[in-house]
């Protein structure tokens, strides 16, 4: 038909130097564009995981078996083309064993099930990624979105582990996937830089593990309990400083929503409502129906009321 155009891939997979395969921006992208949504490829419910032990793999791998034998040829070929690290004592590469690696190579928790996604899989690690994803049990896929600004032809990044730990610990945690990451926050820093981002991301972990038990809705009413929520509220501010001069905006929404509600507890209303609004921007953009983000939207209303009540009550005072 005349005129008519498909719409153009916000991605492409082609060679990434020194990594494989990787996924590719096709055009400029602001934060909150949607880059790929892609359905599982194959989708188990594995058995209860036993603490300490894990999942049973036995019942794991004939699981995953008996998926791949139901798809087409086509998608076996997808998946059996991923990468796979093999560990020590795992060199048979018959076609069993290698599903086996690939899969737990490349698969995702999404809630109770655990699914591989063969585009998204193509996407490369950082320890400072631009982009974040989600699953969405409405659409039934994992999400990629970006979470800052990226440029047309720069590469697409997600972490595929925790990253509030060193430069050594999260080496150790990429063991697992066979590579060692380059990315500007382990290959591009050294000497002091590399001292300060891991002393960073140390007081980061910190701080979210101290300051999120004591996270409530109540305003401190006595002299104690508002001098308690007042260094909290500061704790709060070094702790979000901290996450975006580290740069991890996968941590942004979560830093945010706890400077929120900890500035609400001193009934500061302008920034407990400036901090949830931040955090409700970043959920509404990854997904507007998650709960996180329909949690944010509530507490920004709720702290804008206060915050109104406030500002009219200095009014009246001043009548």
């Amino acid at each position: 038909m005349a005129g008519f155009h498909l719409p153009r891939e916000n991605f492409i997979i082609k060679q990434s130097p020194g990594k494989g395969l990787g996924v590719f921006a096709t055009r400029a992208m602001e934060p909150g564009t949607v880059i790929m949504e892609d359905a599982p490829t194959i989708l188990i419910r594995p058995p209860r995981m036993h603490e300490g032990i894990g999942y049973p793999l036995d019942a794991i791998q004939i699981l995953i078996g008996e998926a791949f034998d139901a798809l087409s040829e086509g998608d076996q070929a997808d998946v059996l083309s991923l990468s796979a690290h093999v560990l020590p004592g795992e060199a048979d590469e018959t076609e069993y064993h290698r599903l086996k690696t690939v899969f737990r190579s490349n698969a995702y928790s999404t809630g109770n099930e655990i699914g591989l996604f063969t585009k998204i899989a193509r996407i490369n690690h950082s320890c400072r990624p631009n982009s974040g994803y989600y699953w969405t049990e409405r659409l039934r896929k994992r999400v990629v979105y970006a979470t800052r600004p990226i440029a047309e032809g720069e590469e697409i990044s997600v972490t595929y582990i925790p990253l509030l730990y060193s430069k050594s610990d999260r080496e150790r945690r990429l063991d697992q996937y066979g590579f060692k990451c380059a990315c500007e926050a382990c290959a591009g820093q050294s000497g002091n830089a590399a001292w300060a981002s891991d002393h960073r991301r140390h007081e980061i972990r910190k701080g979210f593990f101290e300051l999120e038990p004591q996270l409530t809705l109540e305003v401190a009413k006595t002299v104690m309990a508002r001098k308690k929520a007042q260094r909290l509220a500061e704790e709060s501010l070094r702790l979000a400083e901290l996450v975006e001069e580290e740069g991890l905006v996968d941590y942004y929404a979560q830093a945010y929503r706890v400077a929120a509600i900890f500035h609400a507890n001193i009934e500061m209303w302008e920034p407990a409502t400036t901090w949830a609004h931040k955090s409700y921007q970043i959920r509404n953009m990854a997904d507007a129906q998650s709960e996180e983000a329909i949690e944010m939207r509530i507490l920004t209303s709720r702290f804008i009321e206060q915050w109104n009540e406030e500002l009219r009550n200095k009014s009246k005072g001043r009548l």
